[in-house]
């Protein structure tokens, strides 16, 4: 057996700025770091030498790839798929579409779990390039490369995105001071339900590819996101926050669909009641409130937010990793 894990993700600032429409024009940016929660794919040999059972949300068994529902999984099995029948197995810390970059990170997981499979190594650069590729050139999704990049290196990274499509990813160095009293201060806030992000998405790429405000306000968020890199290499955690603050309330106008009376309720109370700043993760319309708090407000934040479920976290800084070998992978001197 083979098992890989990869982090799921919180972003700061600069999302939407990843998507091509944009970064074509404008080089993009984003500010974002990897938790300790994470996707597990496990691959084992499945007695059944002519068949694949894979197990997720719901189970199938299929005789050959073309009959395979799930997307992700169909795309990657036909071009790797092992020698010999396999059971794949997907299970999470966090459930999809709550806002933490789930789909991307399935899809890197996925694809370090098949390469160790096969016998072959991987660097997180290629595991990244490779979902970026699945994802959006293969299956047409709208969306941006922030995810896959960020699942495969790990990290608190400052990731910028070229006119010609390529990555830098540069991590974010910072004093322990500094990365421990911004660690503490995160919080994660799950407000409910879980959605799906492809409408969302798909109607702020054409918002931004159609409105030419849109397009500048994320202009905007590009340069929040620079000014916050910044404010943590001074550490200056409230600057930080603040700009976090800023770039929210212009990514609210990007689309109709990304906040709602709901939501926007939810983030006064936060603000009233001791956080600085924030913003709600992923797509928009459900899922995570990320907030900035310090230690000393926390307690005051979390009476308010009484209803909304708490995620503890910290920082991952290892990416995407596999975590298990079997023997008969082992015994052959198999090297992750």
């Amino acid at each position: 057996m083979i098992i890989s894990a990869a982090p799921f993700r919180v972003s700061f600032l600069g999302g939407g700025s990843d998507i091509g429409v944009f970064y074509r024009r404008h080089r993009g940016a984003v500010l974002s770091a990897t938790i300790s929660k994470y996707l597990y794919i496990s691959i084992h040999p499945y007695f059944n030498a002519h068949q694949t059972l894979l197990k997720y949300a719901k189970n199938e068994l299929v005789d050959a790839v073309d009959e395979i529902q799930h997307p992700i999984f169909k795309a990657a099995l036909t071009e790797l798929l092992p020698t010999g029948g396999v059971e794949i197995t997907s299970t999470a810390d966090v459930p999809s579409g709550t806002g933490l970059g789930s789909s991307s990170t399935f899809t890197v997981a996925l694809y370090h779990a098949l390469y160790a499979y096969n016998g072959v190594f991987c660097s997180k650069e290629k595991l990244a390039r490779k979902a970026c590729e699945l994802e959006i050139e293969r299956l047409r999704e709208p969306i941006g490369k922030q995810d896959q990049y960020a699942a495969a290196y790990g990290g608190l990274n400052f990731i910028e995105f070229n006119a010609d499509g390529s990555v830098a990813v540069a991590p974010l160095i910072l004093d322990p001071q500094t990365l421990g009293t911004l660690e503490q201060g995160l919080m994660l806030f799950f407000i409910g339900h879980q959605r799906e992000a492809r409408q969302i998405l798909q109607d702020q790429c054409e918002q931004i590819a159609g409105d030419e405000q849109r397009f500048n306000d994320l202009v905007r968020m590009t340069d929040l996101a620079y000014e916050a890199r910044d404010h943590l290499i001074d550490r200056d955690l409230l600057g930080f926050a603040r700009a976090m603050h800023k770039s929210w309330m212009l990514k609210r106008t990007l689309s109709g669909r990304i906040s709602n009376s709901e939501i926007d309720g939810l983030y006064e109370r936060a603000l009233e009641n001791g956080a600085v700043g924030g913003k709600l993760l992923g797509a928009g319309g459900t899922g995570f409130l990320l907030l900035y708090c310090p230690v000393e407000n926390q307690h005051r934040l979390r009476v308010a937010m009484n209803g909304c479920f708490e995620l503890p976290f910290s920082f991952d800084w290892t990416g995407s990793r596999i975590i298990h070998v079997g023997e008969q992978f082992s015994s052959k001197g198999f090297m992750v």
